[in-house]
């Protein structure tokens, strides 16, 4: 009862009034004062607005508009909030740690959607583009052993599940296999390592449909907000899609440590120990100064 009361007073009386003493005393509005002292990156921006605040205790510029704002309004958005607040356009700290914040806001989103974007296209046995890509991804993995047929057992030496690798891209569309492709691309030698261990004759599992399911563990934790703290330390700006197969990256790398740590029976028990994984790295994300990059 006197916890609810305090919350009431405080919400419609007392915070009003404490706002305004601070002001008079600073001369800096709430929004100034937040974003001098909040450390750049994830603290910044998840406290701004929609991103961090808790209704009627946010920003109502910021809340407006402003954080659902398209890239290249974002100047004159800034502009906006700063007239709005009475802001003086010659505080340039303001000005670029506010533009910093809503461009990663702004980013977030647009990443989001060209993510689920390519997921949503299925693989195609017809297109050549994507025919290209499955063979540059078995060029990779496998540069001393040549592919014999398109349609081959062979392709369950790199952990596929049948002679057709489309078949398992299928909920994780065209992603999957971009995912696949960059971590062997730009991270040939560990990839081409956890190919091997993935062979373990006790602790093995199937390289590449393990790769499309943790596709779907980070596109899971880009769609439900849990990768903004990671992002909007690592950018200070637009979030990309070199950043997202970044993460997915560091996703394939760290599986591997921790299957092999871990120990299971079998195989029969990867659903256990996918999820035990899952939940180890949404409690690393829910840190303000969270970094996950891929530590050869």
């Amino acid at each position: 009862m006197l916890v609810s009361l305090w919350g009431f007073l405080y919400s419609n009386y007392l915070r009003f009034w404490l706002k305004w003493i601070l002001r008079l005393l600073t001369r800096r509005c709430e929004l100034q004062r937040l974003l001098d002292g909040s450390a750049a990156g994830a603290q910044r921006t998840l406290s701004i607005g929609k991103e961090g605040a808790a209704p009627g205790d946010g920003f109502p510029s910021l809340q407006g508009n402003a954080v659902h704002v398209e890239e290249d309004e974002v100047e004159k958005c800034v502009r906006d909030v700063m007239k709005e607040k009475k802001i003086e356009q010659k505080d340039t700290g303001f000005k670029t740690n506010l533009h910093i914040s809503l461009l990663q806001i702004s980013g977030y989103k647009k990443l989001y959607w060209n993510v689920e974007n390519l997921r949503k296209v299925p693989y195609d046995s017809d297109n050549e583009e994507h025919e290209e890509q499955l063979i540059e991804l078995w060029n990779l993995l496998m540069p001393h052993e040549s592919l014999k047929a398109r349609i081959s057992k062979q392709w369950c030496d790199i952990g596929f599940q049948g002679d057709d690798p489309k078949t398992d891209f299928r909920g994780m569309g065209l992603l999957g296999l971009v995912n696949l492709v960059y971590f062997s691309k730009h991270y040939t030698h560990e990839a081409r390592q956890i190919l091997s261990r993935s062979n373990h004759p006790k602790l093995g599992y199937s390289y590449a449909i393990v790769g499309i399911n943790l596709t779907e563990m980070a596109y899971s934790l880009l769609k439900n907000g849990a990768l903004k703290s990671h992002l909007y330390n690592m950018v200070s700006g637009l979030p990309q899609m070199e950043h997202f197969h970044q993460f997915y990256c560091y996703l394939a790398y760290e599986f591997d440590k921790f299957w092999f740590e871990e120990e299971p029976e079998s195989i029969m028990h990867f659903n256990e120990y996918r999820e035990k994984f899952h939940e180890k790295i949404k409690g690393l994300l829910l840190d303000y100064n969270v970094m996950l990059t891929l530590q050869k």
